[in-house]
């Protein structure tokens, strides 16, 4: 084969796993939004592995893990988009969230990357959603109150929508 030949079929192979890529992130995003990760990983698995270094691809990925309660497969996926995307806050949500686990099954160790995950998310935006929210979930499980009132008033603050965070600050400050 030809140098020529060569570059048309390498042109060709990338043509398709192009839209091989575009293919399984749309299908595979569709599922997700529609909480079916179970349907989505394979797809979002394969789109991950024709472009690894995709943010997005990786975030989705992550996701699915998460969804399915397979946090540990999450982590070095995510680990390895924040070190490509490091101002990206959702990223370290998702990767807080991987971190955590269970959260009725989490070790120390587990919370404590969780919530510097969780704080590195409100260091890029202030206002990322779930991120102070989570921190005083885990905060109220490590029986630390003060902190954990701190962190949803910082939630109902940053989100006033958020109905979960003023339930949990109205039960943490009637408890005193």
């Amino acid at each position: 084969m030809g140098d020529h030949e060569q570059d048309r079929l390498n042109s060709w192979l990338q043509r398709g796993n192009e839209r091989q890529f575009r293919e399984q992130m749309t299908m595979g995003t569709r599922l997700l939004q529609a909480r079916m990760p179970k349907e989505a990983l394979p797809l979002l698995s394969r789109a991950h592995e024709i472009r690894p270094d995709d943010v997005d691809a990786a975030m989705n990925l992550g996701s699915a893990y998460i969804m399915l309660g397979r946090h540990k497969q999450a982590v070095p996926v995510l680990e390895r988009a924040v070190r490509q995307e490091p101002a990206n806050p959702r990223l370290w949500i998702n990767l807080g969230a991987a971190y955590l686990g269970n959260p009725l099954l989490a070790s120390d160790e587990q919370q404590t990357r969780a919530i510097a995950a969780f704080q590195r998310a409100l260091q890029i935006d202030p206002f990322a959603p779930s991120a102070a929210y989570n921190i005083g979930l885990i905060h109220v499980d490590r029986g630390e109150r003060e902190r954990a009132i701190a962190a949803f008033h910082l939630a109902a603050r940053s989100d006033p929508g958020d109905m979960d965070a003023k339930r949990m600050l109205k039960k943490m400050v009637e408890a005193e």
